[in-house]
């Protein structure tokens, strides 16, 4: 018996709906208000599931969780959030042997890193 992967990712919302279509027009996620029609199909790949130290920095302490999506081509995302007015934040730092990542903020304060494995650039 195991677990075959992530099942759903279940949040609280002061607007379920407004928040629901942000994620469907800036990343393209089939999310729905309340799980309606919310089921998003996922390509294939590699999940990190790591819980951090209570006093870790990576991110934010006022929140218990990050939620970190993979992407492909990370510069035109960057360009389309940044064109409809999402603020991306970068740091050289950030540019790994594991890809790289930018993070931006959803419009309830949920930190959210994106991540451009690498090579697949």
């Amino acid at each position: 018996m195991s677990v075959l992967g992530i099942g759903g990712v279940f949040f609280r919302s002061r607007d379920p709906q407004a928040r629901a279509d942000w994620y469907r027009r800036h990343l393209g996620i089939d999310a729905g208000a309340e799980g309606q029609g919310a089921v998003w199909q996922q390509d294939a790949g590699m999940t990190v599931f790591a819980p951090f130290s209570a006093d870790s920095d990576y991110f934010s302490s006022e929140q218990p969780f990050m939620l970190n999506l993979r992407v492909s081509d990370l510069d035109d995302l960057v360009a389309s959030l940044q064109a409809a007015g999402v603020p991306v934040e970068t740091r050289p730092k950030w540019d790994t042997e594991y890809g790289r990542f930018v993070r931006i903020v959803d419009p309830e304060g949920l930190e959210i890193e994106l991540w451009e494995i690498a090579g697949e650039g």
